[in-house]
């Protein structure tokens, strides 16, 4: 794509030609159909983006190219084609295609889907792709009704879903399909999809003239999604043409009216979703990171999404125990004290609050040396669930357990000199010598740690005089 005089010029390569041909369309037929539902493409010729499972020579696109698919999911953000490369796969098969929402679809039309595809697999002796857009909408027994027509046959199953499927769908349905992620559109991809849309506006309206600042506001604001720049384009067009005369030609399409049809940008962000849990997962790595411009920038992000701000003050709760520990025992106390501000005084001063707690413990000193310690402690427990207390460390509760050694030889730590009994053992003797926790040289722990070692050497100290 080129362009001359600060118009854009449509750049064609061999394909177009092919391209041409096939959005020469009857007028009258999609005078009611969105340019998306136009253009969409047909063939895999057409299909832009996903070269990283549609590249020559890839398994998915010989699968495809053959006409012999197997049943597969589609994980992907919205736009990047799952509907489309579905629709290619039936053509390719030679397969009519039943389709399933799992928005507006019950288990009555799962049962008339499989219904369908059985009569035309015994009357017609054709295949039936089903397809199910949003398949990770279904419950539990929804998704079971698909699994023993995908096992005999009956279909080729092809779901869709904008979440991760390993936590959406059941492992059933996993186990007898293959999952295929479908990324976002890149730049060059979104470019192919907007010089075929111009194409075909060309052949059948009038020429288009976009410049080459409006043509990357177009991309930036579509975000990877190929339907979301067809319908700004075309709201484009509408928005243009009422303020030009349509005898005008070309018609222009300004920054002004780009910023009129997409308006601000949607918050990435759905509770409960993927896009939920990445920022949360970006935020939690930015104060790990010790980054706390970042932190602040993933915090906002998730308010301006619609998030809730206590979420993040649980979020560094978990982050003063498994990042900072007892490098900055503060920072618990920090994170408790933002959360109890923002429910005493609302979300306005409150929030500032929990970005204060944001902010000092990004730059706190870091350990997860008690983290660590902890679960190699839970490790161990499990391992050695059958060890018993030693006797010198239980009750002597009666004269029976007196009796049988309960408490003897027990030392009491504040008789001891420093309160420090040294060289007891608090272990099961088989696992006597046992370390789960090494503080850091990090803040307050390099405290904690000078002290472990100055413990550690009167233990030492006491073991051998034991045995001398």
């Amino acid at each position: 794509m080129t362009s001359v005089n600060g118009n854009f010029d449509l750049d064609f390569d061999q394909n177009n030609d092919k391209d041409n041909s096939a959005t020469k369309v009857n007028e009258l037929d999609h005078a009611f159909k969105p340019l998306a539902a136009i253009l969409r493409p047909q063939t895999l010729d057409q299909y832009v983006g996903q070269s990283h499972i549609l590249a020559e020579k890839m398994p998915l696109r010989l699968a495809i190219e053959q006409g012999k698919c197997h049943s597969l999911i589609f994980w992907g953000p919205p736009g990047t084609g799952k509907t489309t490369l579905a629709e290619i796969i039936a053509s390719h098969a030679d397969a009519d295609i039943e389709r399933v929402s799992a928005v507006t679809s019950g288990i009555k039309d799962i049962r008339l889907a499989i219904d369908n595809a059985k009569q035309r697999a015994l009357h017609q002796n054709r295949r039936t792709l089903l397809f199910v857009d949003e398949v990770h909408r279904f419950n539990k027994s929804q998704q079971d009704a698909f699994l023993p027509h995908i096992e005999d046959g009956t279909i080729i199953f092809i779901g869709a879903t904008t979440e991760n499927p390993a936590f959406e769908l059941n492992q059933a349905i996993l186990s007898r399909t293959r999952v295929y992620t479908l990324k976002k559109l890149d730049k060059v991809a979104l470019t192919q999809v907007l010089v075929r849309a111009l194409a075909y506006i060309k052949e059948t309206k009038y020429s288009v003239q976009l410049s080459e600042e409006a043509q990357r506001q177009l991309i930036a604001v579509a975000n990877g999604d190929a339907r979301r720049i067809l319908n700004l384009l075309e709201n484009c067009l509408d928005i243009s043409s009422l303020s030009n005369s349509l005898e005008k030609d070309p018609v222009e399409i300004t920054l002004e009216h780009i910023s009129q049809v997409a308006g601000n940008k949607l918050a990435l962000y759905d509770k409960g979703g993927d896009a939920f849990y990445d920022m949360i997962s970006a935020f939690h790595k930015s104060v790990r990171g010790s980054n706390p411009d970042a932190a602040l920038y993933w915090y906002a992000r998730i308010l301006t999404g619609g998030g809730d701000a206590l979420y993040v003050a649980r979020r560094l709760l978990a982050i003063a125990s498994e990042d900072i520990g007892n490098a900055d025992p503060r920072a618990m106390q920090l994170a408790i004290n933002a959360w109890d501000t923002y429910q005493r005084v609302g979300p306005s001063e409150g929030e500032r609050a929990i970005a204060q707690a944001c902010v000092y413990m990004a730059l706190a000193p870091k350990s997860n040396a008690v983290y660590s310690a902890f679960n190699e402690a839970k490790a161990l427990a499990t391992e050695t669930a059958d060890l018993d207390v030693p006797a010198h460390l239980k009750n002597a509760t009666s004269y029976i357990t007196r009796d049988l050694g309960h408490g003897h030889e027990y030392r009491y730590a504040h008789n001891e000199e420093n309160a420090f009994a040294a060289g007891e053992n608090y272990f099961p003797e088989v696992i006597a010598n046992t370390k789960f926790y090494h503080p850091s040289n990090r803040g307050l722990e390099k405290q904690l740690k000078d002290k472990l070692e100055y413990l550690n050497e009167l233990n030492r100290q006491s073991h051998d005089q034991r045995y001398q």
